[in-house]
């Protein structure tokens, strides 16, 4: 604005534009420069003497340091650097600048110190209005969206709490830095005001003549942000009725309010205002002056009066009086003569009353000492209170009396303020490990659960004690025996310690040991000490398994030795190693000779040792053997004899050996030593023959630890087996010699050398003893008296074992629990108001009355008081505020009271009731009768108008019960369950099984109220009988047997298997994960080891060579040779039983027959073939092995001569020579101990060494090879346990969730103490339950409506309008309405209504007077609304509003209508509401269009008038021409039948006519066509049926537009007059000339070509 106005003041009428301006503008720039320029000291120019020289050197500082000081407070001071510098930046000498100006380098400053966040704070202001951000576009947009963005600001100071002073800044910054200052904002939309429809209009103001009626409307949402303001909420209209056959009243009679209450003026002011009056009414008031006697009478009576108000000190009762103007008023509300207004009787003009007085108290009281006398740092604020006490109460006053009680925060001070206990968790021990809980129900070894094993679950109690800080580290170590005492739970917040935990019980390993050794050579029982002639064969095996657990030690395994008495015994031996060649005798080439045998000396246990310990042994002689000669028979060398048949000899058992040789070629005829007979080819001997007498130690457990007092130098606690041990003991077992299958025999049977030890020492475990915590303080006795509770009170208190004995230890001895009977609480003491006698009833004063026309001195209406006092129900005085705590509403202190008057009719007060006899339709009565004079009066003897008897219905003792609600749940019924050391094992606790389920009963009288349920003999419930069904488990059978190893030779798998029998059901134990393919089995695979020489092939010696091609003479040749292949089992002692063939590898069969030559009597014998070299390593065809023969017996002259007794063939991979690698198995499933459920168990796996070719051999070929072995053949894995959910036990019933009423429900609720994990049994859905409260009835009280406004014996005016309070009973339900019983029933209720205790049962109000204009009652309040943004809370919060419509009586008193009114609250329950038009269906060229809120509400205001739609579509100008219509393009269009025909500016002129084409049809006899003029589209007599069809040619469409069959018909007229064009052209042109011919018929072609191509 005040741009464009320089920018017009600049531009002169005269002047030519801008240019005009700068030219004036030059002349004056110009002065200016050389001004400028004449300067003194410009230019470099000296100033004159007179100037002061520029400042070139200037004072800077640096910033202020910390605060530095010894006290914290303001006493601190801080310092900065201050120097002096060039104007240019250069640091100078403080000399050049200025000592006056130079600024100080200290000041005193505030050093905060930590104590200070007490005292200051920031305190923060309130956020200021939104203020709009200048956008950069100061365009708006068209339509709000969301609103406009703006800032607001607030103000932040530092405070001193206390004093509640500003502080400097940067003391609340030490503590926390200063919170923000600004934020942006939101300014909503503009929102305008919403109103409700019209209501319906009112009927009119006259029944006769004419009048107004009016309508009204609300305000649905106020005017907020900047909108508009709300339209007129009322509109009127003249309505006219019947014609008035009387006069209209022109005037009413109006009654003005009521005055303020005022005494009546001192007697003095009476009498000077009478005298003044006149001087006649004296002398009537000397005759009435009171003698002495009556005055005497009044005095007393005045004192009686003055100490009943004694009583009354809380309440100062004066009674007063009230006046009020009656005036007679016109139409147009003035007042006029009181004659205008006809009327008999006119309104009183006084009243007695109460003077108001307000409510005094006393000053307050000091405060009371801080709550809490401790501090921490959680909650370091206590609370301190001042109270006051009511010196007088209102009477009369709308205002409540003032707060008695403040309460404040606080802190307690002084140095000697302790720290406030805290609180914290403690554990008792973990109980033993238990691992019955986790077993299932189908579970075997619950009977027996001694044994059991692996993972189990332990419990263990949690309680609360005061923990100060150095308590804390206290942490469940119980070596200070003093424990902390418990204290009540709700103490601790913390989170619980839990109280279940998963434990292990390790399993015992059993004992594992190798095969018995073969029994060793008959060896001294000692070789150090080798006495006497007896000696022992020992037998042994090792432990393979150590075990654990049980007895500890190897005591549990079986004995490891074996011993069989023999004679002659010796610890060292010679042993044959090889036998040598046959050397004959005396150097001959053959004939008999010796073999040497090579020997080594080894020890009983077969161990080379060295050859001087066999000195004494025997050793063995050279072997007597024969080398054939060339003719002689040829024997193989023996075989090696067998093992022996039997391991010991006895009367019926003989051990023997067998070896064998047979005949390798026959002897000549001639010379040759012929060969023996077949029993020669045979030797036995005796083996083992000891006699089977087998001895050995047996151990016995060992015994229990005893104290060993001759160790005294073990004093020290140590640990041992994971356990503190304290002591050394001893421990003892019995041995004894056991002959085997036979039993004890005397210890000389048994090697006394390799006895057992009978006695070991022993470490003793700590004794420990029982540790309780001391008791925890007694259970608070109620303090507070308890009404018609008889039962006997009881406080308790416990204590806690935090530490079971053990060892010996002390037992718990000591109750946990005690209990003592409460001293008796003192008897609820009740209070009671007393009211005293009603003081007389005092009138208006006579000088106020004595005007009234028909006012009679002595009587008429009043107001008397009454002095009430508070008592205790035996009568004892007590202080009024206990009454006003306990004795329910104070009663009234004043009534209106009636002095009768001569013409009155006087009665006593009504009879009470007359008692109810029981019938149902029985009457009650009460009685009054009429007192003194008028007896005599005939107008009080009218029972019409005085009934001297009231009859009433007594009441109908009919009830009938109902149920109400659904079932409560199944619920068991509660039994106290002893749980063994606080572990629920299945079925401990009944979870499951009968309950009881219930419903409640509601009792309701014949009316249909709801009475209490011992009216219909019912305790308030139907019970129904219902079965919480049991959980059921998984059931697997038990494990099937072990299958056999997968593998004869090598690590092969074993598996057994459990099959599903039963799959779970209610919440039971889910099964383990079933087999894929059935679903129905569960595996346990593990890994098993056969060993490879387990069972062996045995052959014996070749059979001789049966020579089939028979040479008689010479006996020798081809044959075949035999020999007997068994399978038998092998056994350190060697093979012994022979066995099934299946059972030896058949793979590693030996051959049982052979082809074979017998050489005949001088050839020469070679001895059988060696075994095979070994291939070397790694196998290569370029590697061979061999095997070789030895010649026996040289041939003859003519024999044949010995071959090349060595062969020789390469190493092939897989034939004869193999690679050999170990192989590990899989891993097993995690394998557990019998006795284990789940736990820490053990992963095996298995070597197998693997031959190339795949086939598993003895593990000896891979030892032998030397094969490094980096596996691990065990591990450690976890099987997790099955634990079952566990719960706590039920809580108690919670109180009603309502107090009275149908719906009230009681909760009950359990927690989860410990979560199932694994296969456990899974927690159960139902954790709380509910029971339906038995039904009471609601009682209220509950205001009745208002009463229209009364205005005694006038029209109009202030005048009184009343309601009344009943009791009230419904059930509680919101569909349920209040239903009117007997007041008594609301004794018991405190009288508040709506939230509010005082009642309300009189008001006074307004009636208007004819013509008047008013405003009318308040509309409710609307519902609470938010601002949002497509239904998005914007915060602003919710506004509720309500309005008053104005109502005008006549037209002409317009101008004194008062304005409507508008009232808003905030409210929190808001919704966002939407607005939205809504349009009807088309009627004609209109429709409604209505704003509708989205919760169906029609309103005006809140849908955007950019966005309403069109109500109406009328054409503009109107279709005034026959035949037209406007359509709905709002276009005027003709009807059917009728073409449009339109002007140059496109609207409708005229609608013209179409003619009809007729079209004869078959039964048309005619064959011309019959052109008619159309007519009426809708006329069917044009048409008659049968004689054709009619069509009508309309080129325009309805919105004026022409058709498309017309652009269609025009299109082809178009292209048919081309095309005779062109055949007129063509016709006419010339030909043309001969040599152009080839060229045309060259196109064609060339067209086709191009064609061809392009397709």
């Amino acid at each position: 604005m005040g741009l464009q106005a320089r920018r017009s003041a600049s531009q002169s009428p005269g002047a030519p534009g801008p240019r005009r301006g700068v030219l004036q503008l030059l002349p004056l720039l110009l002065l200016l420069l050389l001004l400028l320029l004449l300067r003194p000291g410009a230019c470099g120019a000296a100033a004159p003497g007179g100037a002061e020289a520029p400042t070139l050197y200037l004072w800077k500082t640096g910033p202020w340091g910390r605060c530095m000081g010894d006290e914290c407070g303001p006493g601190g001071i801080q310092t900065r650097a201050v120097w002096c510098a060039h104007v240019e930046g250069w640091t100078t000498l403080h000399t050049n600048c200025k000592q006056a100006e130079r600024p100080s380098n200290q000041q005193n400053c505030f050093k905060v110190c930590d104590w200070h966040k007490e005292l200051y704070d920031w305190r923060l202001g309130p956020w200021n209005q939104c203020q709009p951000v200048i956008s950069k576009s100061l365009e708006k947009p068209p339509e709000c969206i969301k609103g406009e963005e703006g800032i607001q600001v607030r103000e932040i100071t530092c405070i001193q709490k206390e004093k509640d002073i500003p502080a400097e800044d940067i003391i609340c910054e030490y503590f926390e830095p200063k919170p923000l200052l600004e934020q942006a904002c939101l300014i909503p939309c503009q929102q305008d005001c919403i109103v409700s429809e019209f209501s319906a209009w009112s009927e009119c103001s006259k029944t006769c003549g004419s009048g107004l009626q009016h309508r009204t409307r609300h305000v649905v949402a106020p005017p907020q942000f900047g909108g508009s303001g709300c339209p007129n909420l009322t509109e009127f209209q003249v309505c006219q009725s019947s014609p008035c056959e009387d006069e209209e009243s022109m005037y009413s009679l109006h009654v003005g309010p009521w005055s303020s209450c005022s005494m009546s003026h001192s007697r003095q002011v009476r009498q000077a205002r009478r005298r003044g009056k006149n001087k006649e009414r004296e002398k009537d008031r000397g005759k009435g002056v009171k003698d002495p006697e009556a005055r005497e009478l009044i005095k007393k009576k005045r004192n009686r009066n003055r100490q009943n108000r004694q009583e009354n000190k809380y309440w100062d009762i004066q009674i007063g009086y009230q006046t009020r103007e009656v005036m007679c008023t016109n139409k147009t509300g003035k007042a006029v003569d009181l004659s205008f207004c006809q009327q008999e009787k006119l309104p009183m003009t006084f009243q007695s009353c109460v003077i108001t007085k307000e409510c005094q108290v006393s000053e307050w009281s000091e405060w009371s000492p801080c709550s809490k006398t401790c501090h921490d740092m959680t909650s370091p604020r206590g609370t301190r209170v001042r109270t006051r006490i009511i010196r007088q109460f209102p009477i009369g006053s709308e205002k409540e009396c003032p707060e008695l009680e403040e309460k404040e925060p606080c802190v307690s001070q002084g140095d000697a303020v302790a720290p406030c206990a805290t609180y914290g968790w403690r554990t008792t021990e973990w109980a033993e490990c238990r691992v019955d809980p986790l077993l299932s129900q189908q579970d075997k070894r619950r009977g027996n659960q001694t044994a059991l094993c692996g993972g189990g679950v332990q419990t263990r109690e949690v309680y609360c004690v005061q923990a100060n800080e150095n308590l804390l580290s206290h942490l469940n170590t119980h070596k200070d025996k003093e424990a902390s005492k418990p204290v009540d739970l709700k103490s601790c917040t913390g989170p619980v310690p839990n109280t279940t935990q998963l434990c292990h019980i390790p399993c015992p390993i059993e004992c594992e040991v190798s095969p018995w050794s073969a029994w060793g050579p008959c060896t001294y029982e000692n070789c150090n000490d080798q006495q006497g002639k007896k000696g022992f064969k020992l037998r042994k095996r090792r432990i393979t398994n150590e075990p654990t657990g049980g007895s500890g030690g190897t005591g549990n395994c079986p004995h490891l030795l074996e011993a069989i008495p023999c004679e002659e015994p010796s610890c060292y031996e010679w042993k044959a190693v090889r036998l040598g060649d046959c050397e004959p005798d005396n150097g001959k080439e053959c004939g008999p000779g010796t073999q040497v045998q090579e020997v080594v000396c080894i020890n009983s246990d077969g161990e080379e040792v060295d050859r001087q310990l066999c000195r004494d042994a025997i050793f063995p002689i050279p072997v007597a053997c024969y080398a054939p000669c060339p003719k002689d028979c040829v024997l193989s060398t023996w075989s090696a004899w067998s093992s022996c048949s039997h391991t010991c000899s006895g009367k019926t058992t003989e051990g023997k050996q067998i070896r064998a040789r047979s005949i390798l070629a026959y002897a000549g005829d001639e010379g040759g030593a012929h060969c023996p007979n077949s029993s020669a080819l045979q030797e036995v001997r005796s083996c083992n023959e000891h006699p089977c007498t087998v001895y050995h130690w047996q151990t016995g457990p060992w015994g229990q630890c005893i104290e060993d007092t001759s160790v005294s130098s073990f004093n020290t606690t140590t640990t041992w087996n994971g356990e503190a041990s304290c002591s050394v003991g001893m421990q003892t077992r019995k041995v004894i010699c056991v002959r085997v299958n036979v039993g004890q025999v005397g210890p000389k049977k048994c090697p006394e050398s390799l006895r057992p030890e009978t006695v070991r020492p022993c470490l003793l475990p700590c004794r420990k003893d029982c540790i309780v915590t001391p008791y925890s303080d007694w259970t608070s006795c109620p303090n507070s008296c308890k009404e018609g509770d008889s039962g006997v009170r009881k406080q308790s208190r416990h204590r806690v074992i935090i530490q079971q004995p053990a060892n010996g230890g002390r037992d718990c001895t000591d109750p946990l629990y005690e209990e003592k009977v409460c001293e008796a609480p003192q008897v609820c003491q009740s209070y009671r108001w007393k009211t005293h006698k009603w003081r007389r009833c005092q009138l208006v004063p006579w000088s106020v009355r004595q005007d009234s026309p028909g006012a009679q001195e002595g009587c008429g209406p009043g107001r008397q008081a009454r002095a009430i006092t508070c008592r205790k129900q035996d009568g004892g005085q007590a202080g009024i505020h206990e009454c006003l705590w306990y004795a329910g509403p104070v009663p009234a202190l004043t009534q209106a009271c009636q002095i009768p008057c001569q013409d009155d009719c006087q009665f006593t007060s009504w009879s009470k009731f007359s008692s109810c006899n029981g019938d149902c339709g029985a009457v009650r009565t009460r009685k009054r009768t009429i007192v003194g004079k008028s007896k005599k009066k005939e107008k009080c003897k009218n029972s019409h108008l005085y009934p001297l008897i009231e009859t009433q219905y007594c009441p109908c003792d009919k009830y009938n019960a109902q149920p109400v609600g659904n079932w409560s749940d199944c619920i068991l019924p509660e039994g106290k369950v002893e749980v063994l050391l606080g572990v629920k094992t299945q079925g401990d606790t009944k979870e499951c099984g009968q309950g009881y389920r219930y419903q409640a009963m509601a009792c309701y009288d014949q009316n249909g109220r709801l009475v209490e349920t011992s009216r219909c003999n019912s305790h308030g419930y139907i019970e129904e009988a219902c079965i919480i069904p049991c959980p059921s488990d998984c059931k697997l059978s038990e494990w099937s047997n072990w299958s056999r190893c997968s593998k004869s030779c090598g690590s092969g798998v074993k598996v057994r298997s459990k099959w599903l029998r039963e799959k779970p059901y209610n919440g039971g134990r889910p099964c383990p994960k079933l087999d894929h393919v059935n679903q129905a089995q569960v595996y346990e695979v593990v890994p098993c080891h056969s060993d490879c020489n387990q069972y062996i092939w045995v052959t014996e010696p070749w059979s001789i060579c049966k020579v089939t091609f028979v040479n008689m003479r010479d006996n020798c040749g081809e044959g075949v040779q035999t020999r007997k292949v068994r399978c038998m089992q092998n056994t350190a002692d060697g093979p012994s039983d022979h066995v099934e063939d299946y059972l030896c590898d058949p793979e590693e069969m030996p051959l049982g027959s052979r082809e074979c030559k017998l050489p005949c009597p001088e050839d020469c014998v070679i001895s059988e073939w060696s075994p095979w070299t070994r291939c070397t390593l790694p196998c290569s065809q370029s590697s061979f092995r061999q095997r070789s023969a030895d010649p026996i017996r040289q041939p003859a002259d003519e024999g044949r001569a010995c071959p090349n007794a060595v062969e020789k063939e390469p190493c092939n991979l897989n034939k004869n020579c193999f690679h050999y690698d170990y192989n590990v198995t899989d891993w097993s499933t995690c394998q557990l101990s019998e006795k284990a459920v789940c736990g820490n168990g053990i992963k095996t796996r298995m070597l197998d060494c693997v031959r190339s070719d795949g086939k598993s051999v003895d593990l000896k070929y891979c030892e032998e090879l030397g094969l490094e072995k980096t596996w691990q053949m065990n591990t450690s894995c976890m099987v997790e346990c099955p634990v079952n959910c566990q719960l706590s036990d039920w809580s108690p019933w919670s109180e009603c969730s309502q107090t009275c009423g149908l719906t009230g429900k009681m909760i009950r609720r359990r927690t989860v103490t410990q979560p199932f994990q694994g296969d456990g049994r899974p927690c159960p859905a139902l954790m709380e339950q509910s029971k339906p409260c038995p039904v009471k009835p609601c009682y209220q009280w509950q205001y009745g409506q208002w009463s229209l406004c009364q205005v005694q014996d006038a029209q109009c005016g202030e005048g009184t309008r009343t309601r009344n309070i009943s009791c009230v009973v419904s059930d509680g339900s919101t569909d349920d309405f209040n239903k009117v019983v007997d007041e008594e029933f609301c004794t018991d209720i405190e009288p508040i209504i709506d939230g509010n205790k005082k009642m309300v049962l009189e008001e006074t109000c307004t009636k208007p007077c004819p013509g008047d204009c008013y405003l009318k009652d308040w509309s409710s309040w609307s519902l609470c609304q938010l601002t949002c943004v497509n239904g998005e809370d914007l915060g602003f919060g919710g506004i509720q509003v309500r309005s008053r419509a104005v109502i005008i009586q006549e037209l002409e008193n317009q101008h004194l209508c008062p304005e409507q009114m508008l009232e808003t609250k905030s409210c929190n329950d808001g919704q966002c509401y939407e607005y939205k038009w809504m349009a009807s269906a088309w009627k004609g060229s209109s429709r409604t269009v209505w704003c509708q809120r989205s919760d169906g509400i029609n309103v005006t205001g809140g849908c955007l008038v950019v966005r309403q739609p069109d109500a109406d579509r009328s054409c503009n100008p109107p279709c005034s021409q026959p035949h037209s219509y406007c359509s709905e393009m709002r276009t005027c269009s003709c009807e059917e039948g009728y073409t449009e025909v339109m002007s140059s500016n496109g609207t409708l002129e005229q609608c013209t006519l179409i003619p009809v084409v007729v079209i004869p049809t078959v039964e048309d006899k005619r064959g011309d066509v019959k052109t008619s003029r159309a007519v009426h589209p809708t006329q069917s007599s044009s048409n008659p049926t049968g004689r054709g069809r009619t069509w009508f040619l309309q080129p325009f469409g309805p919105d004026g537009r022409l058709k498309t069959w017309v652009y269609g018909v025009a299109a082809g007229a178009f292209v048919l007059l081309i095309f005779i064009v062109s055949m007129i052209y063509l016709a006419c042109k010339k030909p043309k000339k001969p040599q152009r011919r080839q060229n045309n018929r060259l196109k064609p072609l060339t067209l086709a070509y191009d064609g061809d191509a392009d397709m």
